[in-house]
């Protein structure tokens, strides 16, 4: 499972112009599945979201949580997180789950990232053409891959 989190002053998804999810501070988490993730990855990741300290404190250092600010996150699934563009012009996604597959650990990220004591925590619309606004702060872009956790 790769999770993008782009830190954000503010961040929205809209589908047909329909505003579906909304955050002021906090993160947009672009979420993609692969086909061996399973739960303990979208814990793990929900976990490490919730406690990166990239946030600054008064110092101006970034030493402050998610879970400090009170911060809120708009989780975006994202299959082209494992697109593969090594060979000639067009990505290949092979290396991504299925929507049947994907859909419920997106959830169970979101779901996750509640539990760990996030109290804003949106989504939007799994399969849909959406459209993200996102505020950059920083900017501060994180990837975190489970594979590599």
């Amino acid at each position: 499972m790769r999770v993008l989190l782009q830190r954000v002053s503010a961040g929205s998804v809209a589908v047909n112009g329909e505003i579906r999810g909304a955050v002021g501070l906090g993160f947009v988490a672009l979420v993609g599945v692969t086909h061996s993730d399973g739960t303990a990855e979208a814990d793990k990741l929900a976990r490490k979201t919730a406690h990166l300290r990239v946030f600054e404190d008064d110092a101006g250092k970034m030493n402050r949580s998610l879970l400090d600010v009170g911060g809120g996150v708009l989780v975006i699934s994202q299959f082209t997180l494992y697109a593969d563009a090594r060979k000639g012009r067009r990505p290949s996604y092979v290396n991504a789950a299925a929507p049947e597959a994907a859909a419920p650990l997106v959830r169970r990220f979101a779901e996750q990232l509640t539990a760990a004591g996030v109290t804003l925590v949106e989504q939007g619309v799994f399969g849909a053409m959406m459209a993200v606004e996102i505020h950059n702060d920083g900017p501060v872009t994180i990837m975190l891959d489970s594979e590599r956790l």
